[in-house]
């Protein structure tokens, strides 16, 4: 599959603190990536980096195939749809139009809604289940209904490439399997798909490929079975782990077991 987005020895610091250290990782057009670490390991950062939030100070970032510092922002905007891990909403705004505001990167400013637009929102709010809510104000949604409709926003982008960060942290457990599910119905779409993850479980059972952080640099790469071996989580996390046994086809989830 071809790289949609890529990390060639790049550095990035924030201050005098190195971020990123020397990261190499491509991620596929058509499959869900997961980037999974300890608190502080850098996977928001490179977010934040393939974003041009931060700029490397070594490496080169390339999206689809050209230089990062080639693409100008409104380009760059229509392609790569982001979902914070820190997104807030709690503006007496509706839901839907919220959700619309991720097709600003398609139209001019201040112009109406097309078809299309109208179309692309609908749909975004049907796959986050959030069509319920459409009409009611983003004040006064749960924090889990809030994550469901900024995922949709994300959506209604229509980019190529999706960065979504802890997108799981505020969701009961129905919404977040239902959250993988449709990251992967997005990557059977042919979007590249980047997910941070703290859920090991998660993150083992849905993801194509994993990138394990930790201190800015990559300690293991590869499918969940390789990416996240017992050597990896000892050294990385500190854990041992569970590994269970898998319906046949898929992924064996692994559950986090006890600190070491």
């Amino acid at each position: 599959m071809s790289a949609a987005l890529s990390f060639d020895d790049v550095c990035a610091r924030y201050g005098d603190r190195l971020a990123l250290d020397g990261v190499t990782a491509s991620f596929a057009a058509g499959q869900v990536s997961g980037l999974v670490g300890p608190n502080g390991a850098g996977k928001t950062t490179l977010l934040r980096t393939a974003l041009g939030f931060l700029t490397a100070e070594r490496g080169r970032v390339q999206v689809l195939g050209s230089a990062l510092g080639g693409w100008s922002r409104e380009a760059l905007a229509r392609t790569i749809a982001y979902l914070p891990q820190s997104a807030q909403a709690h503006w007496p705004i509706a839901a839907k139009r919220l959700v619309a505001l991720g097709r600003m990167p398609h139209r001019a400013v201040l112009a109406p809604l097309t078809p299309d637009d109208e179309a692309a929102v609908d749909a975004a709010l049907s796959r986050c289940d959030a069509r319920q809510f459409a009409g009611r104000r983003m004040d006064e949604l749960s924090a889990g209904e809030r994550a469901r409709v900024l995922l949709a926003r994300a959506l209604a982008t229509q980019a190529p490439i999706l960065l979504v960060d802890e997108p799981a942290a505020h969701l009961d457990p129905a919404h977040q399997l239902q959250l993988m599910e449709l990251l992967r119905e997005e990557a059977a779409r042919g979007v590249a798909v980047i997910v941070t993850l703290h859920d090991l479980s998660l993150a083992s059972r849905f993801c194509d490929e994993l990138v394990v952080l930790k201190a800015g640099r990559v300690m293991a790469r590869g499918s969940p079975d390789i990416a996240l071996s017992d050597a990896t989580l000892a050294d990385t996390f500190g854990i041992s782990a569970v590994r269970m046994t898998a319906p046949s086809g898929a992924a064996a989830p692994i559950i986090p077991w006890q600190r070491l």
